[in-house]
């Protein structure tokens, strides 16, 4: 997929804003890759800093590029804020390329327990997809609020504050999700998405992940007839009645394998790979979470 330029640099605190306003050019500035990590950090730092995330509203994290413009603009961050397990295909270099000369990185995935996919092209590889579950975000912000109160010219106290306010909103939303996961009868806690993007979810929540239309942990792969057929079979044996769809990829494979089944199953959208625009469902981290756990409690409850 051709590789897109961020236009604007934006920033998330629940909505877009443009992040090179000119108040807030002599703060420090903190650089992040995908914009549900940038929406955590504009929360956990307030106005005490310049936050810039580079890929905007529906950008699909695994194919997204950016300017040479951008790139250079990496290398005056006090601080890059990135997933670190392979997330961000197309900004890889990008982040080395800063990281040599010289500026701080700070990598999500060194402070969780980390999962491996364990079928399809990407079986054996760290899963990126932590944020799926609330509780592995919590050690990630944890960890994050120390390293933002470090950088010269933020007022730490400020930023503490902002953090264990942040981290009592994930707690509730952990809370919430589990009650609502709760309901859905065990034998219906089954996952099929476009690709492989609940590890975490279904390991936090008792899920059975029963297959991706697309057998991988990245976007840019793609099915086989084999694959399809494979799924389809899956879907049919464990009684799947509900698939779903992420919003940053098209969902026509998802009706495809649908009309394939042996039974009535419905295509739900989520939102898992990005945030949507201010006046869509999921503007910000904790809102996509609340939307998805609807969605997919909605869809597996059998009411």
């Amino acid at each position: 997929m051709k590789a897109r330029i961020a236009i604007a640099a934006i920033a998330l605190a629940g909505g877009f804003v443009t992040a090179c306003s000119p108040a807030a050019s002599d703060q420090p500035l903190v650089i992040v890759t995908t914009n549900i990590l940038g929406d955590v950090v504009t929360e956990m730092v307030g106005d005490e800093a310049e936050v810039l995330t580079l890929m905007p509203p529906g950008a699909d994290p695994h194919s997204f590029g950016i300017s040479a413009q951008t790139a250079a603009r990496m290398r005056e961050a006090e601080l890059i804020v990135a997933n670190g397990l392979g997330l961000e295909e197309g900004l890889a270099s990008h982040v080395a390329a800063a990281e040599a000369d010289g500026v701080p990185i700070f990598f999500a995935g060194d402070h969780i327990d980390v999962l491996d996919y364990t079928d399809g092209e990407s079986a054996g590889q760290p899963d990126s997809h932590f944020w799926t579950d609330p509780a592995r975000m919590i050690d990630v912000v944890t960890v994050l609020g120390d390293t933002l109160a470090d950088i010269n010219g933020l007022d730490p106290s400020a930023v503490a504050d902002h953090t264990a306010n942040y981290v009592s909103e994930l707690e509730a939303l952990d809370a919430e999700m589990t009650s609502a996961f709760e309901a859905i009868p065990e034998a219906r806690r089954a996952l099929v998405t476009n690709h492989h993007v609940f590890g975490y979810l279904a390991d936090r929540f008792g899920f059975r992940v029963i297959g991706a239309v697309i057998p991988s942990g990245t976007t840019l792969a793609a099915p086989s007839a084999s694959d399809l057929r494979g799924l389809v079979s899956a879907i049919d044996e464990a009684g799947v009645t509900t698939i779903f769809a992420e919003s940053s990829q098209p969902d026509r494979l998802m009706q495809v394998l649908a009309s394939e089944t042996n039974r009535d199953v419905t295509v739900v959208e989520l939102v898992t790979e990005s945030l949507t625009a201010p006046d869509g469902d999921a503007p910000t981290y904790l809102a996509m979470m609340r939307v998805n756990t609807a969605r997919i409690a909605t869809g597996l409850d059998g009411s």
